[in-house]
């Protein structure tokens, strides 16, 4: 059987998505595409987004220059996270696990992961 790009991403997430459940932590995860990247915190019981951040948002669209296509860089990646950081610890949330669903740790991932702990975020 062979799978689709995104069905892989979604298989090799799948794990990360059971181990990190079973620390009952808050979980920052991450989604991108070509366009955008998108950053929650979800509660440990996975009921709730505690904080979230978007290249979708307006205000960061126009901190960004509104341009189409300028939500898919590293800058803009480094922007979410420090974002979403702030945001999660405003809402009581220090510590969590990253979930990067399944994208490869590299790139527009890792410049979100380094500047949600830049912002001071533990994990």
């Amino acid at each position: 059987m062979s799978m689709n790009k995104k069905e892989q991403r979604l298989r090799r997430s799948r794990q990360t998505r059971v181990r990190i459940a079973s620390q009952l932590v808050p979980r920052l995860t991450v989604h991108r595409t070509n366009l955008h990247i998108y950053a929650s915190v979800i509660s440990a019981d996975g009921n709730q987004v505690l904080a979230s951040a978007s290249t979708v948002e307006s205000a960061v669209r126009s901190e960004l220059g509104g341009v189409a296509g300028k939500g898919a860089n590293v800058s803009a990646a480094s922007l979410i996270g420090k974002r979403v950081a702030e945001r999660a610890r405003a809402a009581g949330v220090e510590s969590v696990a990253f979930d990067r669903s399944g994208f490869a740790y590299h790139g527009r991932i890792k410049a979100l992961a380094d500047a949600a702990r830049e912002a001071g975020l533990h994990f």
